[in-house]
């Protein structure tokens, strides 16, 4: 069924609540923002990769907050078990029978904190629900249920006793943005407020988890053009013949793109995706799904380079409306 101009004028003003209430505790990184609840939206997951100190985990704590469901935090370390993410089976003598206790991934909204410092193994535990919403413990599917957002942190410092997530974990993550550092004003501002050590309890709850599948419903009935198609899937196609690259985008990360260009044009409250949106998204939903070659990585290429130089390349089609 198609969206109606009304319907993503509601969008867009709901969006743009989400985004001022969780920019109570991240000052001016409304594009970061914007990015993270793009994902969540689209049902997909995000990966914030950046320095220490720089608002990841504070973030994810807002947007948590802002989101009157379930939420929890798992700490990764390297003696992490994936028991202790996806639960358990236990005996109950009780009962004369095994229950199954869920892990802290049964929630709306998970904050994986440093999973790079886990093992394969239990990062591996996160590969089967971040894709299909489903854990199996002893060969029993349960499901997490709709909202679901796995938010994941990493430090691009301090490598030693980290493990690199794979490229097939990679490509799960719908987006990998950062933060970076605020500019000089904002600065200023969080340290006159240096005293509020935590801003982001200051974030209250303002929708509740049926809304947001509502409008991830909502985004999934956006219009794409077959000549927006085209231009994705060549850009998409560019990726795996680039001399730089090893290995290119696969057909998940395509449809993921699809995805959050849907949501992202609902987001403005358009009923339409157009060119731009593709242009403004492919850096964070593709960059990372890239697998640089050693010897361009050597002389300095960078995935990020490399898709927007494919952008240059390809010519846009003209705008279309619905």
């Amino acid at each position: 069924m198609a969206v109606t101009q009304e319907q993503a004028t509601w969008f867009a003003q709901a969006f743009q609540k989400l985004v001022e209430n969780i920019d109570q505790a991240i000052l001016g990184k409304d594009a970061t923002i914007r990015l993270v609840l793009t994902a969540m939206l689209s049902d997909g997951h995000v990966l914030l990769e950046d320095y220490p100190g720089t608002g990841k985990t504070v973030l994810a704590k807002a947007l948590s907050n802002t989101l009157d469901g379930s939420t929890s935090r798992i700490q990764f370390t390297p003696d992490l078990l994936p028991s202790d993410v996806t639960g358990v089976t236990i005996y109950d003598q009780g009962k004369g029978k095994f229950e199954f206790h869920q892990g802290p991934i049964f929630a709306s909204v998970v904050l994986a904190d440093e999973i790079n410092r886990a093992s394969p193994k239990t990062q591996s535990a996160l590969l089967e629900v971040m894709e299909e919403g489903v854990v199996t413990v002893d060969g029993v599917g349960h499901s997490v249920g709709r909202p679901f957002l796995v938010i994941a942190t990493q430090n691009p410092l301090e490598q030693a006793g980290t493990y690199k997530l794979p490229e097939a974990q990679l490509d799960r993550f719908l987006i990998k943005t950062s933060l970076g550092y605020p500019d000089q004003a904002t600065a200023v501002k969080l340290i006159l407020d240096s005293s509020n050590r935590a801003r982001a309890s200051k974030v209250k709850p303002i929708i509740q988890g049926e809304s947001l599948v509502v409008m991830a419903d909502l985004a999934a009935e956006v219009f794409v053009d077959p000549s927006i198609v085209e231009y994705l899937s060549e850009i998409v196609a560019a990726t795996r013949i680039n001399k730089d690259v090893a290995l290119g985008v696969s057909m998940r990360g395509a449809l993921a793109l699809a995805r959050a260009c849907k949501t992202w044009a609902l987001s403005q409250g358009r009923t339409f995706v157009t060119p731009d949106d593709v242009r403004d998204l492919a850096v964070p939903v593709l960059a990372h799904r890239l697998v640089v070659d050693p010897e361009a990585e050597f002389a300095g290429a960078k995935a990020e380079d490399i898709v927007g130089r494919i952008l240059i390349d390809i010519a846009p089609p003209a705008y279309r409306t619905a």
